[in-house]
């Protein structure tokens, strides 16, 4: 017994030590950066996806196909199975089950996409049903299960069903994304309900100016063109064009002249008789909701209009109720915060079906028993998103699933189930079912915490005022694993701080990014703050900032740093700041303006001068050079560049087409003149950002910078 009991006090003390070890031990770049060779991630469900109201679990060698209801398996479907009937018909194996999908509700066939052709599986006779063929080039593919009609791009022409609908010379596209992917546009064409007919964009850019872009993989750099319209410049002009593969015929809305007009939140009656769009003029300060007729492209009517003296942004299609044709939601931000309308398709407005100081995030679909519409919101607060069912009768909201965290959600087919993927500050990941009406749930997936084998920071939240006195921002701080509150450490800020952003919410680890992990650990603290401009928190706090991007938010931030320097374990004389993009904009300008604040700055991508940057992002918020010289003069960060004090590197891609190599070579021409000393890194080969293998290099790089010099 002396000697068992003394083996196990060995053997406890020998685990005691090894857990001790394991838990000081770091995570490294390559652990914390997508595209590091031992990225940790939150355990997932891939492709996990209804089938009508049954739900799909696909994995690697099987998928099974679940009721929620009865919890009972229908069906379960081997890969090798499909793969030998593949073969079969000379077909490629698939390699695993995470990109099939389930289009019909009412049959048994899957849906295998492979280069150049679409593979009807019948997962339950184990035959193929139909292949569509198509160009294996082709991009853009838009595949209507109603119909079995798909169109795709290639090149700058439009093809349906393997037929070219377009004759475009170059600096003519059709079929793709216009507006630079602005106005919520994500895509170039749109299938009518059944799938009978084709609502395309057709974009004239032959007039805007080209940009060239150098690509220096050949012997003798070759410049590489993209047309770019900057602020105040000649824009592009874009139709919507209608196609019927049946006649083979295209018509054009008539919209008149498109100049200096944007048209988006394309949307199909569901009858499929007239087109519904959202026209915006170049100031971006009125929305007209207009309806065409799909046969003649002639003009019905204007249902509404939307006005607002700094601008209006539209973000979303109007969405018809299953059960009611003539009445659809209408999303706006006339009252404060994005919510939900209800209007007739004369243009009668019947109700408001949400209000209150947050905002809907989401229509995800409807429950038409119910008569409900399922929404995301921020109901629950700016950090979180989740989930409710509105009476569209009453207007009686009912939550759904928990409570708290970033949610991310699927509806079934008839809207009683739910997949609701989610995680909070202390989840990594959660996947449920959730059945609506009552909240009942089933549990697919609670993730390990993948980081559980590592010392990791703390996470603290908290509010600042902002630099008006008034507004509440949340701010992130991040210690090291082995923080000591008798020592004092440097800090480093990282910033985005522009529109359609938020850097803090209750996801998890607060949303902290793994570069922020890593930095604390080596022994920084690290501070993030949204700034006034940020998104989910109403339009006033959003357009707070009209006209002089990078100003108001710069004194939010300044803010920040000067919080920082309070805190008695922070050297208020080492505190560096880094962001990409409109983040680059920030770090730049917050060493420019505030150089007694900060010692160190990386800059990645950053717009430099708003003159520089395109036409519909760049005037929304500040207007033309042309009508806003002062706004375009105060936040030219050229101008200041004699400012510059501490160290500043600015990163930059050689083959940025959203924010163009220019900005970072004028603001070294800038600084030269003014005899100050930035330092410059281009990543050749990338755009905006440095993705892949890359990525892990490119924070090496910046950590080495704050590391030499911070």
């Amino acid at each position: 017994m002396k000697i068992k009991g003394g083996l196990l006090l060995a053997l406890f003390a020998f685990m005691s030590m090894s857990m001790t070890a394991q838990n000081t031990k770091l995570p490294t770049l390559e652990d914390l950066i997508p595209g590091g060779a031992t990225y940790r991630f939150a355990e997932n469900i891939y492709n996990l996806q209804f089938w009508g109201d049954n739900y799909v679990k696909p994995d690697i060698d099987d998928m099974t196909i679940i009721n929620p209801q009865t919890g009972k398996t229908l069906y379960t479907i081997q890969r090798s199975k499909v793969n030998e009937v593949l073969e079969e018909a000379d077909l490629l194996p698939i390699q695993h089950f995470y990109n099939v999908s389930f289009p019909w509700k009412n049959q048994t066939d899957m849906l295998i996409r492979k280069p150049g052709k679409f593979i009807f599986y019948n997962f339950a006779t184990h035959r193929i049903d139909k292949v569509i063929e198509m160009h294996a080039d082709g991009t853009n593919t838009d595949y209507n299960s109603e119909s079995g009609n798909v169109a795709f791009t290639k090149k700058n022409n439009l093809y349906v069903n393997d037929k070219r609908i377009t004759e475009n010379p170059e600096g003519v596209v059709s079929g793709q994304s216009v507006h630079r992917n602005e106005f919520g546009i994500s895509k170039g064409t749109f299938w009518s309900p059944k799938g009978n007919k084709l609502a395309f964009y057709h974009m004239d850019e032959s007039m805007v100016t080209e940009y060239p872009l150098v690509d220096m993989t050949a012997r003798v750099a070759e410049a590489n063109n993209i047309r770019y319209p900057m602020a105040g410049m000649t824009s592009h002009k874009v139709q919507v064009g209608v196609y019927n593969p049946a006649t083979d015929q295209t018509i054009f809305l008539n919209t008149g002249d498109p100049t200096d007009r944007y048209f988006t939140n394309v949307a199909w009656s569901p009858d499929e008789k007239q087109i519904y769009l959202i026209e915006i003029n170049r100031d971006q300060n009125d929305a007209k909701l207009c309806r065409y007729n799909a046969e003649t492209g002639e003009l019905e009517t204007t249902i509404l209009e939307e006005k607002h003296e700094k601008y209006v942004e539209p973000q979303n299609p109007i969405t018809f109720l299953p059960w009611n044709d003539k009445q659809f939601i209408y999303q706006s931000q006339k009252d404060g915060y994005n919510h939900l309308y209800l209007y007739d398709t004369d243009g009668n407005f019947i109700k408001q079906l949400t209000q209150g100081d947050w905002l809907v995030q989401e229509v995800l679909g409807f429950n038409p028993k119910t008569k409900e519409v399922i929404i995301a919101s921020t109901e629950v607060s700016p950090l979180d998103r989740t989930y409710y069912r509105v009476n569209v009768n009453t207007g009686k909201r009912t939550a759904i699933g928990k409570g708290n965290g970033v949610h991310r959600a699927q509806l079934s087919e008839s809207g009683e189930w739910l997949i609701d993927n989610y995680s909070t500050p202390t989840d990594a990941r959660n996947i449920d079912v959730i059945r609506v009406k009552d909240n009942k749930t089933t549990n697919l997936l609670t993730a390990a915490d993948p980081y559980a084998d590592f010392a990791m920071p703390s996470i603290e939240m908290g509010t600042l005022k902002a630099a008006d006195g008034e507004t509440d921002l949340y701010y992130r701080l991040i210690k090291p694993a082995d923080f000591d509150s008798t020592k004092t450490y440097p800090a480093i800020v990282y910033v985005y701080g522009g529109p359609h952003a938020q850097m803090i919410n209750n996801s998890f680890m607060n949303g902290a990014r793994g570069w922020d992990l890593y930095m604390a650990n080596k022994g920084y603290i690290m501070l993030s703050v949204d700034n006034r401009g940020s998104s989910n928190r109403g339009l006033e706090f959003e357009n707070a900032t009209f006209r002089q991007l990078g100003i108001e938010e710069g004194k939010d931030q300044a803010i920040g740093a000067e919080f920082l320097q309070s805190l008695p374990y922070v050297d208020g004389n080492r505190i560096g700041i880094h962001g990409w993009s409109f983040g680059g904009h920030m770090t730049t300008a917050q060493m420019l303006r505030y150089p007694e604040l900060y010692k160190v700055g990386v800059a990645g991508g950053p717009v430099i001068d708003w003159s520089y940057y395109e036409v519909m992002y760049g005037e929304r918020y500040m207007d033309t050079p042309e009508t806003n010289p002062e706004g375009y003069e105060a936040t030219n960060l050229n101008n200041l560049a004699g400012n510059l004090q501490g160290r500043l590197m600015i990163i930059h891609d050689d083959h940025d087409d959203t924010c163009v190599p220019q900005h970072a070579l004028s603001f070294i021409k800038a600084c030269v003149d003014a005899r100050t000393y930035p330092d410059l890194f281009i990543y050749p080969g990338h755009k905006h950002n440095v993705l892949g293998r890359d990525r892990v290099h490119l924070h090496e790089t910046i950590t080495r910078y704050f590391e030499d010099h911070l």
